[in-house]
């Protein structure tokens, strides 16, 4: 639970101030004060409605609050579940605001709804409800009608009703309401799409708003209880999973990389970027975690989402990144007119990334595959088919310069995390050739496979610095290869490995990596990335750090215990309902787009392998 704080530059709610909320097509972020402030209708990767996070006085936004201003407001999930709660504290009462999108309705099964739902529970309040919808990134107008039972917006593309039994007024921009509400009293709001003339029937009463809540509430409780981590961390890993699923896109089985848009890496910068897609590097370390812990459906529905893609392509590379339902992502789009988050521009939508050359996809999503095919179900042989296509695609093109999983725009290079991942994909390739006796061309993909590793072991290996590189050439560190041993390319103590680790371990200062446990993916002045600006650590590469330093555990008992206060740590910089975005600031600010699902993930991966290895020391 957190008090709400100030603003950031031009009036934006701080990134780390939110809770999400969502139905598994699409989520709204909520800020620590009751206003939602991002939304995206009808799916994640759709234009926004509410984009006030981007920009407070054009984006649009709905907030519902106590007035006056200024009172105590503190958030928090109810347990086990993505039902948010905003709770309000004034002399006169304590009030709350309830926020779900409903799930596990046995009627109306197509029905999609953002159900509010304000209550005081003691004394007597007084409150202000704002609806001010933004169609299309704010970039087209729309018509407000008041009809019985609330109100509709009328926009070229998309209609939304608001219901309730509240009287509403017309504003400017859209609805106001002011009502007051004493000990038990409650008033509920609803968002739909579609345009009505009248919405009476859709107004929630108590006990139908109360009905929903407890459906809700068992539906996130019931697929919860699938998870099979019991470790010292339960909670967090449980707060991860939740966030993870609430990214997976219910129709297809695509997983978002992210649910926002052009959330800055750093204050006020450029590296603005839209994460409102399905990355298979992404997608595919989801996929890990969710069977880490015993969530197979999930993973189940992200292959045949994947293997559909394969399907489709020819002989040539794989795509990068999706669209939820398969299709090419977006070109890249600046939006002048939006302020950007704390004035940071340029706001994007679209990722020009999508074009990119990025060879450690295939390693990413084999393994996926292999881990899938031994812990979930066995894949089938169309599928095996369209994989071998794509290993043999890996074999004559793994020795190009690419783009990297950092997705540089400074020009292609030999980065040594794409070799890796080359080498995981023909390694993992044989690997189910094997266990499943499927047809292949092994003694190529033998040759190849011990090509790549003599390749980076000559090449991406620094004798006068003691570590592994960024890049063929390159004689600075990436954090990306701390992966080395978490896929088993190297054994968790070889030599150089720990001597990798021991540098990456030191501050920049020193030529290192890491801030007080925090890790920075690379040297940004150092990388030439092409992007101007500089970014804050980076959390996936926080636990990644974490994980190598468990594994390290037979040779440096030192490092163990450094794997737990770092993992712990890294706990902290969680916001006040546990969830993170893809950096923390020099501040202890969160950065980047947010939720982020590879924090999550890799939280995930750490809290198990760390807590099995704890629990054989013990």
């Amino acid at each position: 639970m957190q008090v709400g704080r100030q603003a950031v530059a031009g009036g934006s709610v701080p990134i780390e101030d939110h809770g999400v909320i969502g139905d598994l097509r699409t989520v709204a972020l909520i800020g620590n004060e009751g206003t939602i402030d991002w939304m995206c209708y009808p799916h994640f990767d759709s234009p926004s409605v509410f984009a006030a996070l981007l920009d407070p006085q054009k984006g649009g936004h709905w907030r519902i609050h106590p007035k006056p201003d200024g009172v105590l407001c503190k958030q928090f999930y109810w347990p086990d579940t993505n039902v948010l709660v905003t709770r309000f504290y004034t002399p006169d009462g304590v009030g709350e605001l309830i926020d779900f999108m409903p799930m596990g309705r046995e009627d109306e099964k197509d029905v999609r709804e953002v159900l509010r739902r304000v209550r005081v529970v003691r004394g007597e309040m007084a409150f202000e409800m704002e609806c001010f919808p933004a169609f299309n990134y704010a970039r087209d107008s729309h018509t407000t009608h008041l009809i019985a039972g609330g109100a509709a917006f009328e926009s070229e593309k998309l209609q939304l009703t608001l219901a309730s039994s509240v009287s509403i007024q017309r504003a400017e921009r859209g609805v106001t309401a002011s009502f007051v509400l004493r000990e038990n009293q409650s008033a509920v709001f609803s968002l739909r799409d579609g345009m009505r003339v009248s919405c009476e029937e859709l107004v929630h009463s108590h006990d139908s708003a109360e009905a929903l809540f407890r459906s809700t509430v068992e539906y996130w409780r019931h697929w919860l209880s699938g998870c099979q981590y019991t470790g010292r961390w339960r909670e967090t890993v449980q707060r991860s999973a939740l966030a993870l699923k609430l990214m997976t896109f219910a129709p297809t089985g695509a997983i978002v990389a992210a649910p926002t848009c052009s959330l800055p890496e750093s204050p006020g910068g450029t590296r603005n970027w839209d994460y409102r897609y399905c990355w298979l590097r992404d997608a595919a370390f989801t996929v890990y975690a969710f069977l880490r812990i015993g969530f197979k459906k999930e993973a189940a529905a992200f292959m045949r989402w994947v293997e559909a893609r394969c399907a489709e392509q020819g002989d040539g590379p794989l795509p990068l990144m999706f669209s939820l339902d398969g299709s090419r992502v977006p070109d890249e789009v600046e939006l002048p007119h939006l302020a950007g988050y704390g004035g940071a521009q340029p706001v994007r939508i679209g990722n020009g990334a999508a074009d990119q050359l990025q060879l450690d996809i295939y390693g990413e999503l084999m393994d996926s595959v292999y881990l899938f095919n031994k812990y979930a179900a066995p894949i089938s042989y169309d599928f095996w088919r369209h994989l071998r296509r794509l290993v043999d695609w890996v074999c004559e093109h793994w020795n190009q310069p690419d783009e990297g999983i950092w997705e540089v725009r400074g020009g292609r290079r030999h980065f040594v995390y794409s070799k890796l991942m080359c080498w995981v994909a023909v390694d993992r390739a044989i690997r189910l050739a094997d266990k499943r006796s499927f047809p292949a061309d092994r003694p190529k993909w033998l040759a190849v496979r011990d090509a790549i590793f003599e390749d980076i072991m000559a090449r991406g290996w620094s004798e006068e610095r003691g570590s592994f590189i960024q890049a063929y050439g390159k004689d600075t560190l990436d954090a990306a290869n701390l992966l080395m041993p978490l896929v088993f390319f190297l054994s968790p103590v070889d030599p150089r490995m720990i001597s990798t680790l021991d540098h990456m371990r030191k501050p920049p200062s020193q030529g290192g990596l890491t801030s007080d446990g925090l890790v920075f993916r690379y040297d940004v002045a150092a990388t030439l990335d092409g992007i101007a600006g500089s970014e804050g650590t980076f959390n996936l590469c926080s636990f990644w750090l974490v994980e190598a330093m468990t594994r390290a555990n037979p040779v440096r008992p030192d490092l163990l215990e450094e794997a737990r206060l770092t993992f712990e740590r890294m706990l902290g910089y969680a916001n006040h309902v546990g969830l993170y975005a893809e950096q923390t600031g020099m501040s202890g600010e969160s950065l980047g787009n947010f939720p982020q699902a590879l924090t999550h993930l890799s939280l995930i991966s750490a809290a198990y392998n760390l807590d099995r290895t704890l629990g054989r020391k013990d």
